[in-house]
């Protein structure tokens, strides 16, 4: 990870707008070019409007001296920055600094992999989701993994139909009999990896709206 120090100590810098775009697509260490800094230390990112950056200065869980952004689902600011609803932490750099962060220095939240088989098992159990209920329809029998959905333009590496996909974009497997899912067979996959050259998670819809009600409701607990 780089050293940023300088980062802290001058307010006016701009920190980079879109680090899941710099994440995703130009991850290539490649990227230099400075950008307008976000009128606000919470926002959007421009190209999945479902995810959140949200810039909190040190001390964090990530670093004693660096800012860092916060990814999150949600767009309310977490109360604080090792909150179960971020997903990771991303240095926030400025433009023109020597070594740019990229995914190597994204570094994943533990509390926020628990709440996400969380979300996704009680989704499951709940029949909560079309696609994943589709999926078991058709497999009918077997153990069924649990992907995500192809996120544009960045997209998480979803196999085909009947085919095993990457251990690193599997989040979990359930046991399917008789065309249902068995939530109580649910068991993550610990290879599976938030953030990966092919994108941030992105789940399928009914998956993903259980885990922003569990995240909200997390929230509002903690203030």
């Amino acid at each position: 990870m780089r050293s940023a120090s300088s980062c802290v100590s001058d307010r006016s810098l701009q920190y980079h707008p879109s680090p899941t775009a710099f994440l995703n697509s130009r991850l290539r260490r490649g990227y230099s070019t400075a950008q307008s800094a976000p009128s606000s230390t919470s926002f959007p990112d421009p190209d999945r409007p479902d995810l959140f950056y949200h810039l909190f200065e040190p001390p964090t869980p990530l670093s004693s001296s660096v800012p860092v952004f916060a990814l999150s689902f949600i767009a309310q600011r977490p109360s604080s920055a090792n909150s179960s609803a971020v997903i990771g932490w991303l240095p926030a750099s400025a433009p023109g600094d020597a070594d740019d962060a990229g995914l190597n220095d994204f570094v994943e939240n533990e509390t926020f992999r628990h709440v996400l088989h969380e979300a996704i098992r009680s989704a499951l159990r709940d029949n909560a989701d079309d696609i994943q209920m589709n999926a078991a329809l058709q497999t009918q029998q077997g153990w069924m993994h649990i992907h995500g959905m192809i996120a544009m333009p960045y997209g998480r590496n979803v196999p085909a139909l009947g085919r095993i996909g990457d251990p690193d974009d599997i989040i979990a497997s359930v046991r399917v009999e008789e065309g249902k899912i068995l939530s109580d067979t649910y068991q993550p996959m610990p290879s599976y990896r938030l953030c990966t050259a092919d994108g941030v998670l992105q789940l399928t819809d009914g998956l993903a709206q259980r885990l922003r009600e569990i995240l909200a409701a997390r929230g509002a607990e903690a203030r």
